[in-house]
């Protein structure tokens, strides 16, 4: 599996990102079909499917003439076990946010 920071990387692209929420929400598809997923040429599309694919996000099979690219179920577990791994802080980042502003809004009463 490729580190996390290949993966966040790869997905801090927008074009690459809506490769892969497509792909998330339709399945696999060809390159030919996720053309239209940014104002962006063929060739470009192209080199994005490779990114993703290097980062290990994405696999891709070859059907004669077509390559067909899908999200690799792995790398999509690995993030959300990092997400996870980091709720507490999060929550914790958030519940004192909240506090902060608890105290500010009084503070103005």
């Amino acid at each position: 599996m490729k580190h996390l920071s290949d993966t966040f990387a790869a997905l801090g692209d927008p074009t690459r990102l809506a490769i892969v929420e497509r792909l998330l929400a339709r399945g696999a598809l060809s390159a030919g079909e996720l053309q239209n997923v940014a104002d962006v040429s063929a060739p470009a599309i192209s080199r994005h499917l490779k990114v993703l694919r290097e980062a290990g996000i994405l696999t891709r099979e070859i059907d004669g003439q077509r390559r067909i690219y899908s999200v690799a179920p792995a790398q999509v577990r690995a993030i959300h076990d990092w997400t996870i791994s980091h709720k507490a802080f999060w929550t914790g980042a958030l519940d004192r946010l909240a506090d902060a502003l608890g105290e500010r809004d009084d503070i103005h009463d």
